[in-house]
Protein backbone atom coordinates (compact mmCIF):
# COMPACT_ATOMS: atom_id res chain seq x y z
CA UNK A 1 0.00 0.00 0.00
CA UNK A 2 1.01 3.15 -1.21
CA UNK A 3 1.72 5.53 1.82
CA UNK A 4 2.21 9.29 2.10
CA UNK A 5 3.92 10.87 4.77
CA UNK A 6 2.36 14.51 5.09
CA UNK A 7 4.12 16.70 7.99
CA UNK A 8 1.25 19.01 9.55
CA UNK A 9 1.92 22.66 10.70
CA UNK A 10 -1.12 23.18 11.83
CA UNK A 11 0.19 27.06 13.39
CA UNK A 12 -1.67 29.54 15.22
CA UNK A 13 -5.29 30.84 15.86
CA UNK A 14 -7.60 28.20 13.88
CA UNK A 15 -5.06 26.42 11.88
CA UNK A 16 -5.34 23.43 14.25
CA UNK A 17 -8.82 23.39 13.70
CA UNK A 18 -9.09 23.67 9.97
CA UNK A 19 -6.64 21.26 9.33
CA UNK A 20 -7.99 18.71 11.50
CA UNK A 21 -10.98 18.36 9.70
CA UNK A 22 -8.32 18.37 6.35
CA UNK A 23 -6.49 15.28 7.79
CA UNK A 24 -9.92 14.17 8.32
CA UNK A 25 -11.15 14.13 4.90
CA UNK A 26 -8.01 12.96 3.22
CA UNK A 27 -8.29 9.94 5.57
CA UNK A 28 -11.37 9.27 4.64
CA UNK A 29 -10.35 9.05 0.93
CA UNK A 30 -7.91 6.90 2.24
CA UNK A 31 -9.95 4.50 3.70
CA UNK A 32 -12.59 4.43 0.73
CA UNK A 33 -9.82 3.41 -1.69
CA UNK A 34 -7.77 1.49 0.20
CA UNK A 35 -4.60 1.48 -2.32
CA UNK A 36 -2.88 4.60 -0.47
CA UNK A 37 -3.07 5.88 3.33
CA UNK A 38 -1.23 9.01 5.16
CA UNK A 39 1.08 9.26 7.82
CA UNK A 40 0.43 12.42 9.24
CA UNK A 41 3.33 14.08 11.77
CA UNK A 42 2.59 17.10 13.90
CA UNK A 43 4.95 19.97 14.50
CA UNK A 44 4.62 22.70 17.30
CA UNK A 45 5.51 25.28 15.15
CA UNK A 46 4.64 28.53 15.09
CA UNK A 47 4.12 32.23 17.00
CA UNK A 48 3.28 30.15 20.41
CA UNK A 49 6.24 28.43 19.88
CA UNK A 50 8.32 31.44 18.70
CA UNK A 51 6.75 33.18 22.21
CA UNK A 52 8.29 30.28 24.05
CA UNK A 53 11.32 29.92 22.26
CA UNK A 54 12.64 33.05 20.39
CA UNK A 55 12.19 31.03 17.11
CA UNK A 56 9.18 30.12 14.58
CA UNK A 57 10.62 26.63 13.67
CA UNK A 58 13.20 24.39 15.35
CA UNK A 59 17.10 25.37 13.77
CA UNK A 60 17.20 22.48 12.09
CA UNK A 61 13.24 22.19 11.40
CA UNK A 62 14.12 22.71 7.33
CA UNK A 63 16.11 19.16 7.60
CA UNK A 64 13.17 17.35 9.43
CA UNK A 65 10.65 18.04 6.80
CA UNK A 66 13.04 17.29 3.66
CA UNK A 67 11.70 13.49 4.40
CA UNK A 68 8.23 14.17 4.24
CA UNK A 69 6.27 13.84 1.04
CA UNK A 70 4.45 16.92 1.57
CA UNK A 71 3.49 19.62 4.04
CA UNK A 72 0.39 20.91 5.18
CA UNK A 73 0.11 24.20 6.97
CA UNK A 74 -2.31 25.80 8.55
CA UNK A 75 -2.18 29.30 9.35
CA UNK A 76 0.66 31.72 11.40
CA UNK A 77 -0.14 34.63 13.24
CA UNK A 78 -1.15 35.80 16.50
CA UNK A 79 -1.23 39.49 18.44
CA UNK A 80 1.97 39.54 20.17
CA UNK A 81 4.13 38.48 17.24
CA UNK A 82 5.12 41.02 14.46
CA UNK A 83 4.00 39.84 11.05
CA UNK A 84 7.13 39.74 9.25
CA UNK A 85 8.91 37.26 11.85
CA UNK A 86 5.71 34.98 11.35
CA UNK A 87 5.72 35.01 7.43
CA UNK A 88 9.27 35.71 6.72
CA UNK A 89 10.75 32.74 9.38
CA UNK A 90 8.23 29.93 8.69
CA UNK A 91 6.04 30.32 5.45
CA UNK A 92 8.64 32.08 3.14
CA UNK A 93 11.89 29.77 4.96
CA UNK A 94 10.42 26.56 3.53
CA UNK A 95 8.91 28.04 0.22
CA UNK A 96 12.35 29.29 -0.50
CA UNK A 97 14.45 26.26 1.07
CA UNK A 98 12.71 23.76 -0.38
CA UNK A 99 12.49 25.38 -3.98
CA UNK A 100 8.67 26.00 -4.08
CA UNK A 101 8.99 28.02 -7.31
CA UNK A 102 5.42 27.81 -8.03
CA UNK A 103 2.43 29.01 -5.80
CA UNK A 104 -0.69 27.54 -7.73
CA UNK A 105 -4.07 29.13 -6.42
CA UNK A 106 -7.34 28.44 -7.85
CA UNK A 107 -9.86 31.47 -8.14
CA UNK A 108 -13.09 29.20 -9.25
CA UNK A 109 -16.80 29.93 -8.30
CA UNK A 110 -18.42 26.65 -6.95
CA UNK A 111 -21.63 25.40 -7.60
CA UNK A 112 -23.51 26.99 -4.75
CA UNK A 113 -20.38 29.32 -3.68
CA UNK A 114 -21.67 33.08 -2.85
CA UNK A 115 -20.19 35.87 -5.29
CA UNK A 116 -20.44 39.75 -4.41
CA UNK A 117 -20.51 40.32 -8.13
CA UNK A 118 -23.81 41.38 -10.09
CA UNK A 119 -24.60 39.19 -13.58
CA UNK A 120 -21.93 37.11 -13.06
CA UNK A 121 -22.49 33.08 -13.83
CA UNK A 122 -20.72 30.41 -12.16
CA UNK A 123 -18.50 29.63 -15.55
CA UNK A 124 -17.18 33.28 -15.69
CA UNK A 125 -15.26 32.88 -12.87
CA UNK A 126 -12.75 29.88 -13.33
CA UNK A 127 -9.18 30.69 -13.40
CA UNK A 128 -5.62 29.31 -12.16
CA UNK A 129 -3.40 31.81 -10.72
CA UNK A 130 0.18 30.80 -11.31
CA UNK A 131 2.31 33.11 -8.93
CA UNK A 132 6.04 33.34 -9.12
CA UNK A 133 7.14 32.04 -5.52
CA UNK A 134 11.01 31.82 -4.87
CA UNK A 135 12.00 35.31 -5.92
CA UNK A 136 10.95 38.66 -7.16
CA UNK A 137 9.24 41.30 -4.58
CA UNK A 138 9.69 38.74 -1.81
CA UNK A 139 13.29 38.33 -2.45
CA UNK A 140 14.42 39.75 0.94
CA UNK A 141 17.09 41.52 -0.25
CA UNK A 142 17.44 45.19 1.03
CA UNK A 143 18.71 47.42 4.05
CA UNK A 144 18.09 50.06 6.38
CA UNK A 145 20.56 52.45 6.04
CA UNK A 146 21.15 55.15 8.73
CA UNK A 147 18.83 53.89 11.40
CA UNK A 148 17.02 56.16 13.97
CA UNK A 149 17.77 59.06 12.15
CA UNK A 150 16.54 62.39 9.96
CA UNK A 151 18.32 60.56 6.82
CA UNK A 152 16.84 56.92 7.52
CA UNK A 153 16.42 55.13 3.88
CA UNK A 154 14.81 51.56 3.73
CA UNK A 155 16.14 49.66 0.36
CA UNK A 156 14.09 46.43 -0.62
CA UNK A 157 15.30 45.09 -3.75
CA UNK A 158 13.05 42.77 -6.37
CA UNK A 159 14.80 39.93 -7.86
CA UNK A 160 14.19 38.64 -11.23
CA UNK A 161 16.24 36.11 -12.31
CA UNK A 162 15.62 34.50 -15.95
CA UNK A 163 15.91 31.14 -14.37
CA UNK A 164 13.29 32.63 -11.95
CA UNK A 165 10.72 33.93 -14.62
CA UNK A 166 11.15 31.20 -17.33
CA UNK A 167 10.14 28.14 -15.28
CA UNK A 168 7.46 29.70 -13.51
CA UNK A 169 6.05 30.80 -17.00
CA UNK A 170 7.05 27.87 -18.93
CA UNK A 171 4.75 25.87 -15.69
CA UNK A 172 1.77 28.29 -16.90
CA UNK A 173 2.86 28.20 -20.50
CA UNK A 174 2.58 23.98 -20.04
CA UNK A 175 -0.76 24.30 -18.22
CA UNK A 176 -2.41 26.28 -20.78
CA UNK A 177 -1.49 24.17 -23.93
CA UNK A 178 -2.47 20.38 -21.80
CA UNK A 179 -5.81 21.82 -20.79
CA UNK A 180 -6.56 23.90 -23.93
CA UNK A 181 -6.78 27.83 -22.04
CA UNK A 182 -5.70 31.21 -22.88
CA UNK A 183 -2.66 32.42 -20.56
CA UNK A 184 -2.55 35.92 -19.45
CA UNK A 185 1.02 37.58 -18.28
CA UNK A 186 0.16 40.19 -15.51
CA UNK A 187 2.92 42.98 -14.70
CA UNK A 188 3.92 46.56 -14.71
CA UNK A 189 6.45 46.99 -17.38
CA UNK A 190 5.23 50.73 -18.00
CA UNK A 191 6.64 51.52 -14.31
CA UNK A 192 9.20 49.17 -13.53
CA UNK A 193 11.55 49.58 -16.56
CA UNK A 194 13.75 46.32 -15.00
CA UNK A 195 12.26 43.94 -13.40
CA UNK A 196 8.68 44.49 -15.42
CA UNK A 197 9.92 44.89 -18.49
CA UNK A 198 12.74 41.58 -18.35
CA UNK A 199 9.72 39.55 -17.57
CA UNK A 200 7.40 41.42 -20.13
CA UNK A 201 10.41 39.90 -22.81
CA UNK A 202 10.60 36.39 -21.38
CA UNK A 203 6.93 35.87 -21.44
CA UNK A 204 6.98 36.63 -25.19
CA UNK A 205 10.14 34.75 -25.79
CA UNK A 206 8.84 31.75 -24.53
CA UNK A 207 5.58 32.36 -26.28
CA UNK A 208 6.99 31.41 -29.59
CA UNK A 209 7.73 27.33 -28.12
CA UNK A 210 3.96 27.64 -27.60
CA UNK A 211 2.18 28.95 -30.34
CA UNK A 212 -1.35 27.07 -29.78
CA UNK A 213 -1.69 28.89 -26.78
CA UNK A 214 -3.15 32.17 -26.74
CA UNK A 215 -2.02 34.67 -24.90
CA UNK A 216 -2.52 37.76 -23.49
CA UNK A 217 -0.45 40.65 -21.60
CA UNK A 218 -2.28 43.35 -18.54
CA UNK A 219 -1.13 45.50 -16.58
CA UNK A 220 -1.72 44.66 -13.08
CA UNK A 221 -4.03 47.70 -12.50
CA UNK A 222 -6.00 46.80 -15.12
CA UNK A 223 -5.79 43.31 -14.01
CA UNK A 224 -7.35 44.09 -10.79
CA UNK A 225 -10.13 46.73 -12.98
CA UNK A 226 -10.70 43.12 -15.00
CA UNK A 227 -11.01 40.68 -12.37
CA UNK A 228 -13.64 42.58 -11.18
CA UNK A 229 -15.40 43.42 -14.53
CA UNK A 230 -14.60 40.71 -16.59
CA UNK A 231 -13.16 37.33 -14.92
CA UNK A 232 -14.28 35.41 -17.75
CA UNK A 233 -11.13 36.53 -19.71
CA UNK A 234 -8.87 34.53 -17.39
CA UNK A 235 -8.11 31.38 -17.34
CA UNK A 236 -4.66 30.62 -16.83
CA UNK A 237 -2.74 33.56 -15.30
CA UNK A 238 1.24 33.86 -14.48
CA UNK A 239 2.35 37.04 -12.38
CA UNK A 240 5.42 37.56 -9.91
CA UNK A 241 4.97 37.14 -6.11
CA UNK A 242 3.44 40.59 -5.16
CA UNK A 243 1.02 40.95 -8.18
CA UNK A 244 0.05 37.40 -7.54
CA UNK A 245 -0.36 37.38 -3.82
CA UNK A 246 -2.57 40.54 -4.12
CA UNK A 247 -4.42 39.30 -7.11
CA UNK A 248 -5.45 35.68 -5.82
CA UNK A 249 -6.84 37.13 -2.22
CA UNK A 250 -8.92 39.78 -4.88
CA UNK A 251 -9.46 36.61 -6.80
CA UNK A 252 -11.40 35.09 -3.12
CA UNK A 253 -13.26 38.02 -2.87
CA UNK A 254 -15.25 37.68 -6.14
CA UNK A 255 -15.05 33.46 -5.90
CA UNK A 256 -16.81 32.55 -2.20
CA UNK A 257 -14.94 34.50 0.26
CA UNK A 258 -11.28 33.70 2.00
CA UNK A 259 -12.82 30.84 3.86
CA UNK A 260 -12.70 28.78 0.08
CA UNK A 261 -9.44 30.25 -0.97
CA UNK A 262 -6.54 26.99 -0.79
CA UNK A 263 -3.04 27.64 -2.39
CA UNK A 264 0.45 25.05 -3.13
CA UNK A 265 3.44 26.05 -2.80
CA UNK A 266 4.86 23.78 -5.35
CA UNK A 267 8.43 22.29 -6.37
CA UNK A 268 7.16 20.30 -9.11
CA UNK A 269 10.11 18.18 -9.96
CA UNK A 270 9.35 16.76 -6.43
CA UNK A 271 13.27 17.07 -5.41
CA UNK A 272 11.47 18.69 -1.86
CA UNK A 273 8.18 18.61 -0.50
CA UNK A 274 5.81 20.76 -1.37
CA UNK A 275 2.81 22.37 0.45
CA UNK A 276 -0.38 22.86 0.82
CA UNK A 277 -2.61 25.53 2.00
CA UNK A 278 -5.47 27.41 3.09
CA UNK A 279 -4.52 31.41 2.33
CA UNK A 280 -7.10 32.68 5.07
CA UNK A 281 -4.92 34.17 8.34
CA UNK A 282 -4.81 32.69 11.82
CA UNK A 283 -8.21 34.25 12.96
CA UNK A 284 -7.07 34.36 16.69
CA UNK A 285 -10.55 36.36 17.59
CA UNK A 286 -12.57 33.54 16.44
CA UNK A 287 -9.77 30.60 17.24
CA UNK A 288 -11.38 28.05 19.55
CA UNK A 289 -15.38 28.97 18.70
CA UNK A 290 -16.07 26.08 16.24
CA UNK A 291 -16.56 28.90 13.81
CA UNK A 292 -13.82 28.43 11.23
CA UNK A 293 -14.62 27.31 7.77
CA UNK A 294 -12.63 24.30 7.38
CA UNK A 295 -13.29 24.22 3.12
CA UNK A 296 -10.51 26.14 1.91
CA UNK A 297 -8.21 24.08 4.02
CA UNK A 298 -10.61 20.80 2.33
CA UNK A 299 -9.73 22.27 -0.76
CA UNK A 300 -5.85 21.89 -0.69
CA UNK A 301 -6.25 19.07 0.87
CA UNK A 302 -8.20 18.39 -2.47
CA UNK A 303 -4.91 20.15 -4.07
CA UNK A 304 -2.46 17.70 -2.48
CA UNK A 305 -3.97 14.62 -3.84
CA UNK A 306 -3.84 15.81 -7.15
CA UNK A 307 -0.20 16.59 -7.00
CA UNK A 308 0.18 13.21 -5.53
CA UNK A 309 -1.55 11.54 -8.99
CA UNK A 310 -4.70 11.36 -7.21
CA UNK A 311 -7.40 13.50 -9.91
CA UNK A 312 -10.40 11.47 -9.41
CA UNK A 313 -10.55 11.77 -5.73
CA UNK A 314 -9.24 15.23 -6.23
CA UNK A 315 -12.14 16.31 -7.96
CA UNK A 316 -14.27 13.81 -5.59
CA UNK A 317 -13.56 16.32 -3.37
CA UNK A 318 -14.33 19.41 -4.46
CA UNK A 319 -17.45 17.78 -5.75
CA UNK A 320 -18.32 17.07 -2.24
CA UNK A 321 -17.83 21.10 -1.07
CA UNK A 322 -19.90 22.17 -4.14
CA UNK A 323 -22.44 19.17 -2.67
CA UNK A 324 -22.73 21.36 1.18
CA UNK A 325 -22.33 24.69 -0.77
CA UNK A 326 -25.56 24.13 -2.92
CA UNK A 327 -28.05 22.01 -0.08
CA UNK A 328 -26.51 24.88 2.22
CA UNK A 329 -27.65 22.66 5.27
CA UNK A 330 -23.78 22.36 6.78
CA UNK A 331 -22.06 25.83 6.38
CA UNK A 332 -20.43 28.01 8.74
CA UNK A 333 -21.52 31.55 9.34
CA UNK A 334 -19.52 32.98 7.04
CA UNK A 335 -21.05 31.29 4.67
CA UNK A 336 -24.30 32.41 5.86
CA UNK A 337 -25.06 28.39 8.19
CA UNK A 338 -24.91 27.95 11.51
CA UNK A 339 -22.62 24.67 11.58
CA UNK A 340 -19.47 24.03 13.76
CA UNK A 341 -16.07 23.59 12.00
CA UNK A 342 -16.37 19.84 12.82
CA UNK A 343 -20.19 19.51 11.71
CA UNK A 344 -18.43 20.71 8.29
CA UNK A 345 -15.27 18.87 8.24
CA UNK A 346 -18.02 15.58 9.03
CA UNK A 347 -20.75 16.30 6.38
CA UNK A 348 -17.93 16.73 3.25
CA UNK A 349 -16.59 13.22 4.94
CA UNK A 350 -20.29 12.15 5.02
CA UNK A 351 -20.82 13.38 0.76
CA UNK A 352 -17.88 11.10 -0.19
CA UNK A 353 -18.79 8.07 1.49
CA UNK A 354 -21.98 8.20 -0.61
CA UNK A 355 -20.02 8.43 -4.19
Amino acid sequence: MQTYNIAVIAGDGIGPEVIGEGKRVLEQVAALDGSFRFAFTDFPWGCEYYLKTGEMMEADALEKLRAFDAIYLGAVGCPGVPDHVSLGDLLLKIRRGFDEYINLRPVKLLAGAPCPLAGVRREDIDMVVVRENSEGEYANVGARLFPGTKEEVALQTGVFSRKGCERVMRYAYELAKREGRTLTSISKGNALGYSMVFWDAIFEELGHEYPEVETHKLLVDAASMFFVKDPERFEVVVTSNLFGDILTDLGAAIAGGMGLAAGANLNPEKKFPSMFEPIHGSAPDIAGKGLANPLAAIWSASQMLEFFGQEAWAKKVIAAIETLLTEKKTLTPDLGGTAKTQEVGSAVCAVLRRV
